[in-house]
């Protein structure tokens, strides 16, 4: 009689009205409701009308659609949702979440001040120093994301072509891609360049004059900025900058720097050549044909930044040239990948725009401190696992070899590929090994090692395989056009690129295809900002479903949520053991795709 009561108990439990009252919301049509407001703010300020953008921004802040929305980001969607402010609050119940979204209207925030931010330090990747975080409390961020909700569909209108850093449907490919499509035809000097201290030395008031929102909106804007923060328990006045680590900072960062391009391009005459400009958040490169050009970007480049509270990294900034050595440096490493062209023979020359040869060829490949960073992170791995068993061992190995590699597989990679996966051989066969130093190098091989599709793998006999470098196909990469926005409503376009992102695993490439870029929960199509996507098992496999294409498929994340809790509801079951969720093993954080993270 117990073990029938039981499963009865829990399921009462998770069947809460409170929380029924929150899943039970018309999602899909609070979605389209914003959407609609979103895509005519953009449409207005692209005709150049801000009273009517400023009129629509106020409906967008005052819609209970909107406001619910930007509590669900920030308290199930979003990656940081764990991460505590200053009091101390991680999780929200359901009801919580619905009285937050009544204290978002306009008329109840106008009479609560900002509290400050909690600093915290991360280290920055593969450097002992490291980067400050700025964290709100729950409800600044929930107010935070209703205001980019507001002002991102109206700078999307206005930002440069050449911007790809922070932006929806834009990524760091995209801005190699646009370094390809300007060099591939001319050799050109290179400013490579990195701002000091951006989202730390951002002048407020300058920030705000470029902003130039409706006064309760700059009100509000400025009271974030002058919150302060709490380091260690002291209390430190902010005069500059905007915290790293908010949801409306890297869109705050994104507007102090809009206008560079426009305005080294406004310091050219036609006889000298206006230079081309491609910059992803606060790192950009300039290219031109001479090097007096651009030691004159330089210059230009220097002043315009000098106005918001910036300067240049010099340890970062260099000149250098794509084909010849120009002060010692030849090429240029930008995001990770290194671009230059190679001399080559007449047959595999490069084309100018006349159809001449060239004598040279472009290619983009990863950098070598690039390399160097992913064989640390792989030894670190080895060595820390040296007494685990093989199965941890590939457990561990296998989402940073398949991240990586997907990072890497728009350009020039397999030669890299097939190097890294010589040096991690060696890694592992000094880790076999040790395990084993009584044994001969060939028994120790035979019991590691075992024959797939014809290569030796490193495997276990139940199946477990480390995945190799070289198997990640080459897949290039198709450049966003021009000014393109998701906010423009073109949804086929959109789907058609995520579906392509070379990021993306052929399984959910397959998938996003099948499902047509569409969520089945909800029927609204996968965005390109800050969605957070899952691979569901449609039935579970506690019921039995397996992992073949038929049974899989992609979710929301909060759409997942609630179709676990309705399959733990049927099983009779509330164990977080038996969650469907399947994480995405790639990049971390993505711009295109965001797929949730386990834990």
């Amino acid at each position: 009689m117990t073990d029938t009561k039981a499963p009865r108990v829990k399921q009462k439990l998770l069947l809460d009205p409170e929380s029924e009252s929150w899943r039970r919301l018309p999602w899909r049509k609070l979605e389209q409701h914003v959407f609609r407001i979103q895509k005519r703010i953009f449409r207005a300020e692209q005709r150049g009308n801000r009273r009517a953008v400023h009129k629509l921004q106020k409906l967008l802040m005052k819609s209970r659609s909107a406001r619910l929305i930007a509590v669900r980001r920030v308290t199930q969607d979003n990656q940081g949702k764990k991460t505590a402010g200053i009091d101390g609050v991680k999780a929200v119940h359901p009801k919580q979440r619905l009285e937050m979204a009544d204290q978002l209207h306009p008329k109840r925030v106008k009479r609560r001040k900002p509290q400050p931010v909690r600093r915290i330090y991360i280290p920055k990747p593969g450097k002992a120093e490291k980067r400050p975080l700025g964290i709100p409390v729950m409800l600044d961020r929930a107010h935070q994301h209703l205001v980019k909700q507001a002002l991102e569909p109206q700078w999307e209108a206005k930002f440069e072509p050449n911007s790809y850093g922070f932006r929806p449907g834009r990524s760091g490919h995209d801005a190699i891609g646009a370094i390809y499509i300007q060099i591939n035809k001319k050799a050109k000097y290179v400013l490579d360049a990195d701002l000091k201290g951006c989202f730390d030395n951002i002048n407020h008031e300058a920030l705000l004059q470029k902003l130039q929102a409706y006064p309760a909106l700059q009100r509000i804007i400025r009271a974030w900025l002058k919150a302060g923060y709490i380091d260690n328990g002291v209390f430190e006045e902010t005069e500059s900058g905007t915290p790293q680590g908010g949801v409306v900072s890297p869109l705050l960062a994104n507007i102090a720097l809009h206008g560079m391009e426009t305005a080294l391009r406004e310091a050219y005459t036609n006889a000298e050549g206006r230079p081309n400009f491609v910059r992803y958040a606060d790192d950009f490169v300039v290219l031109h044909p001479t090097e007096e050009g651009i030691v004159k970007a330089k210059a230009v480049l220097e002043t315009w930044i000098k106005d918001i509270g910036w300067e240049m990294k010099p340890s970062k900034t260099r000149i250098t040239h794509t084909y010849h050595p120009c002060e010692g440096e030849l090429g240029v490493d930008f995001l990770g990948f290194h671009i230059r062209q190679y001399p080559v023979g007449k047959y595999k020359t490069g084309k100018g725009p006349h159809n001449q040869p060239l004598g040279f060829k472009t290619l983009i490949t990863p950098s070598k401190e690039g390399q160097r960073t992913h064989l640390l992170h792989l030894k670190g791995i080895v060595r820390k696992l040296r007494a685990a068993s093989p199965q941890a061992l590939i457990g561990q190995l296998n989402p940073r070899i398949r991240g990586w590699s997907n990072y890497y597989a728009a350009v020039v990679a397999k030669a890299t590929f097939t190097r890294m996966d010589a040096l991690l051989y060696a890694k592992l066969r000094r880790w076999a090994r040790r395990r084993h130093p009584n044994k001969s190098a060939r028994w120790v091989h035979n019991k590691y090692w075992h024959p797939r599709n014809g290569v030796s793998t490193f495997a276990t006999n139940e199946g477990h395989t480390l995945r190799q470098h070289a198997a990640t196909p080459i897949r290039r990469h198709t450049k966003v056009t021009g000014s393109r926005s998701p906010y423009d409503g073109d949804w086929v376009y959109w789907a058609t690129r995520m579906g392509k992102h070379p990021e993306l695993s052929p399984r959910w490439a397959f998938l996003l295809k099948r499902q047509q870029g569409r969520c089945p929960g909800c029927g609204l199509y996968f965005r390109q900002d800050d969605d957070i996507i899952e691979l569901d098992h449609i039935t579970p496999s506690v019921r039995g479903g397996d992992r073949r294409y038929g049974n899989l498929q992609l979710l929301h994340g909060h759409c997942h949520d609630k179709k676990t809790a309705q399959d733990q509801a049927v099983n009779g079951a509330c164990d977080k053991s038996q969650t469907t969720e399947e994480p995405y093993d790639g990049k971390l954080s993505r711009t295109v795709l965001k797929p949730s993270q386990e834990g």
